[in-house]
């Protein structure tokens, strides 16, 4: 089942303080970006968040699935922690400082 748009709208709205976000639909769902950075997916009108240690750590009590078969497993957040925008925007903030940078991959036959 696809996500809703207002539901992608509702959840970035929420996150607070994070820095930049954005989103991006991908095959039906939708990944969420904070300063460039993938943080989170939203499927079946669920969020996702990538986890890392210090997420964990904040979270506390996490529940981790995951969000598409075949995918490693994210933290879940539930619909009543993602209405809190001060809290969210705080655990969108804390996993973007943490992820890494994507690096481009170079096509084949370029220099």
């Amino acid at each position: 089942m696809a996500s809703a748009q207002s539901t992608v709208d509702f959840l970035v709205g929420q996150m607070l303080g994070a820095g930049e976000i954005s989103h991006k639909k991908m095959f039906g769902e939708y990944g969420i970006y904070c300063n460039g950075k993938m943080v989170a997916s939203v499927c079946d009108n669920k969020l996702f968040i990538k986890p890392t240690a210090r997420g964990r750590a904040y979270i506390g009590e996490v529940v981790e699935e995951s969000p598409y078969p075949g995918a490693k497993p994210h933290f879940l957040i539930s619909n009543e922690k993602s209405k809190n925008g001060h809290w969210l925007g705080e655990l969108i903030r804390i996993t973007a400082e943490e992820l890494p940078v994507s690096v481009k991959k170079k096509k084949a036959g370029t220099s």
